[in-house]
Parts: structure tokens; C-alpha cells; sequence
């Protein structure tokens, strides 16, 4: 049950034995010990989690991450709807990609990856664009590690009378946040993130009053968020189609060792903590981060890549992989660099020893 390394990536993670060790039991999806034990569990948990407002309710969607953003997006704006999005990186600029796939109109705000948006330029387009009904923002954008300013975002968006919708899916559960009082209409995450399950379905937390206003929108079978939620919401936890089972599983361990470790405040402190001596750690070994130290999110950080000549990054990523460590390429169209994720099961004693390997990492390649 140990791994070879850590993964040092914003999911898949690095989980614990016993969110392993979970999967090991099989489980019938029609019985009440898993619809009504572990998935209504998980649902009313993920609620307790993101609010404390009511009316809030949970959805679970097969999948990666992206198709709980895809159901989302293709279920929540109607025929007659138009959408705002922020792209200030890849998983912005694939919200939009997926409004292109759907036939949905669109508008872009692109401030570039390494900047947040500019708010009075998203002023002025949702004052003079009374067409556009709905917004979605990217919450930490994990192309660069950039963490956008979804309180402000928000509040503009409401006093337009604009739906809310919040990619979070690397942040929920590592950074506090309360959707209610934000005014978040449709908050979407995934099992393999902060929580630290593993991959294989994706959760969206919506105002019910909203989510119940996408039955028959959707522009997908498998993909229609409503319907996904009728099902689950009248027949206690069942999925419309076969459920990931061991991962709903592993999750709802998940879920337990996330409340042992003293909740999201205390886990948003440990990555915190696990950022910070990183940033630190890698500066003394002459590494500079791409982004300011105020955009930073404790989740991922972006590094500019060594300029000498011998560097390359696949013998650096092996170098760091034989010594139980496995980082993510850069992601950063007009930038070389490499990127280093801090969260799931690890500890600023890891990020302590990655230090130490990327000290021999780069004495091996000079």
C-alpha cells in the first residue's frame, strides 16, 4: 500500500493508506448501505462544508472535473442564455471551449495568466451587455497557481443580477469559504482535490431554486445536471447510471480524515505552510516563482525554469522522481517554467526533503 513517490501535482494527489486502503470492500449501488450510508452522507456533508446559508443541495456527476464543469455549464444557461467568463489560464479558457462545443453565446475577459481580471472592464461589459445571464470565474487557476478574486467578482456580478458560477475545483476544501454568503449559485469540485479522494467523479454544490430551473436544458444524456440531482434527490443517493463505487467510497473516508485533521481551516493552514516553505526553500536555491507573492494560492506555485544550458526538464523530473517526487510541467503559454503542487497527503516535512532533492537534482545536471 506505499507509494513510490509523492505526487506533488493538483490532482490526482498523494492520499492517505486508509482512503486506499477503502477501496478494497465491493459495494451493490442499489443497496441502502451505500446510497443512503455513504452517498447521502457525502452530499449533506459537502453542503455542511461550503455554507451555512440555506438552501443549498449537492449533486454528484461521474467523471473527471471537467464534466461536472461541462454538466454545469450545459445545464444551468438555457438556449436563450449568454455567458461571461474569465480566462486568465487554461482551465478558464476551457470553460469557454465548452460553451463553443454546446453552441452557447459568449463573452471572454482575458487579463492573461499571470494577472487577475480587471473588474471595472467586467463593469462595464455586464452594464452594457444586458444579454449575458450568467458568469463563471475560475477560483485558483492551477495553470500558474494564481488565486482570483472571486468575493469581489461576485458582488459585481450579483448587483447585476448575473448567476454565479465557481470553478473550484482545486481550492474546495483547502481554502475557506462560505458560497452562501458569497451569493455562488453553482460551486463545482472534484474528488481528487483538496478533499483527497482519488479520481472518478466530480460534485457540484448549487442554490437548489437555481438548480431546479435547469430541468430540461441540458444538451447531454449523461451530462444533465438536473436530472442527475432529481434522481438522487427522490431515490436516496442512486445514480442515474452505474456509480464509481470504490471512489464514492474512498471519498466518504476522505471526508472523515478531513473533519480528524480539524476541518478546512486547519487543512488550508497546512497547505499554507507547505507553500510558503516551498516559495522559501526554492528561492534559496535560486528558483523565482512566475507569479507575485499576492497572487499566490496554497495550492500550486509556478516556477521560471533554470536558464543555463544544461537544464532540461525531463532529466530534472526523473532526477526528482528516483528520489520520491513527481512534479507538473508548466502550463504557461509565453513562459518556461514548471510547476509544484502542495496539497493531499503531504506535510512541510515533505516539502523539507523535496528541497534537499532538488539541491541533487540540479547539482546532477550542471
Amino acid at each position: 500500500m506505499k507509494n513510490d513517490y509523492i505526487l506533488l501535482t493538483p490532482g490526482p494527489l498523494s492520499t492517505s493508506e486508509t482512503v486506499r486502503q477503502a477501496m478494497l470492500k465491493d459495494w451493490c449501488t442499489w443497496d441502502d448501505d451505500y446510497n443512503k450510508e455513504i452517498v447521502e452522507v457525502i452530499r449533506t456533508q459537502l453542503v455542511t462544508l461550503a455554507t451555512k446559508q440555506p438552501g443549498y443541495t449537492s449533486v454528484l456527476m461521474q467523471g473527471s472535473g471537467t464534466a461536472s464543469v461541462e454538466a454545469t455549464i450545459g445545464s444551468a444557461i438555457s438556449h436563450q442564455g449568454k455567458l461571461l467568463v474569465v480566462d486568465n489560464g487554461a482551465y478558464g479558457a476551457r470553460i469557454a471551449q465548452i460553451a463553443d462545443y454546446l453552441n452557447i453565446a459568449y463573452r471572454v475577459v482575458s487579463p492573461g495568466e499571470i494577472d487577475r481580471p480587471d473588474l471595472s472592464e467586467v463593469a462595464e461589459i455586464l452594464a452594457n451587455d444586458n444579454t449575458i445571464t450568467h458568469v463563471a470565474i475560475v477560483h485558483c487557476e492551477t495553470t500558474t497557481g494564481m488565486l482570483n478574486p472571486i468575493e469581489a467578482f461576485t458582488r459585481l456580478a450579483k448587483q447585476h443580477g448575473k448567476v454565479v458560477i465557481l470553478d473550484a475545483m482545486s481550492s474546495f476544501g483547502g481554502i475557506p469559504m462560505d458560497i452562501g454568503e458569497l451569493g455562488i449559485d453553482f460551486m463545482i469540485s472534484s474528488a481528487n482535490k483538496c478533499i483527497q479522494g482519488v479520481p472518478g467523479f466530480g460534485f457540484v454544490i448549487a442554490k437548489q431554486s437555481e438548480l431546479e430551473k435547469c430541468k430540461g436544458q441540458a444538451r447531454s444524456l449523461s451530462l444533465d445536471l438536473y436530472d442527475q440531482w432529481h434522481c438522487m434527490q427522490t431515490n436516496h443517493g442512486k445514480w442515474r447510471f452505474t456509480s464509481p463505487t470504490h471512489t464514492v467510497r474512498a471519498f466518504h473516508q476522505a471526508l472523515t480524515e478531513l473533519a480528524q485533521e480539524g476541518g478546512i481551516d486547519a487543512r488550508h493552514q497546512r497547505y499554507q505552510t507547505n507553500q510558503k516553505t516551498l516559495v522559501a526553500g526554492m528561492r534559496s536555491l535560486g528558483f523565482k516563482p512566475l507569479l507575485d507573492d499576492e497572487l499566490h494560492s496554497p495550492i500550486i506555485t509556478s516556477f521560471y525554469s533554470p536558464t543555463h544550458s544544461d537544464y532540461q526538464f525531463k532529466v530534472f523530473y526523473q532526477r526528482l522522481k528516483e528520489q520520491g517526487f513527481v512534479i507538473y510541467p508548466g502550463k504557461v503559454s509565453n513562459a518556461d517554467c514548471f510547476r509544484i503542487g502542495n496539497i493531499g497527503e503531504v506535510y512541510p516535512r515533505d516539502i523539507e526533503r523535496l528541497i534537499g532533492a532538488v539541491a541533487n537534482a540540479m547539482y546532477w545536471q550542471q
